[in-house]
């Protein structure tokens, strides 16, 4: 089960950084270029609010799955 955790984390770090380069290559930058009020705003929102907090808790959660963090001696 340890090892399923291990690679689940593995995953969780793979897919935080697949999120991070989707909201910034296809939601933020093609939003803030447009040159629309309403699809700047949302462009920034995505970019600087909602892509770190995603990105960074997934790869946290990751690192944590990784390192063991959730094993049930540590509880």
């Amino acid at each position: 089960m340890e090892l399923v955790k291990k690679a689940l984390g593995i995953l969780w770090i793979i897919l935080a950084v697949l999120t991070a380069y989707f909201c910034i290559a296809q939601f933020g930058l093609p939003k803030i270029l447009s040159g629309h009020q309403e699809d700047v705003v949302f462009g920034v929102i995505i970019l600087f609010i909602l892509t770190p907090i995603i990105s960074v808790g997934m790869a946290v959660f990751g690192y944590f799955a990784l390192k063991g963090e959730f094993h049930k001696d540590k509880m």
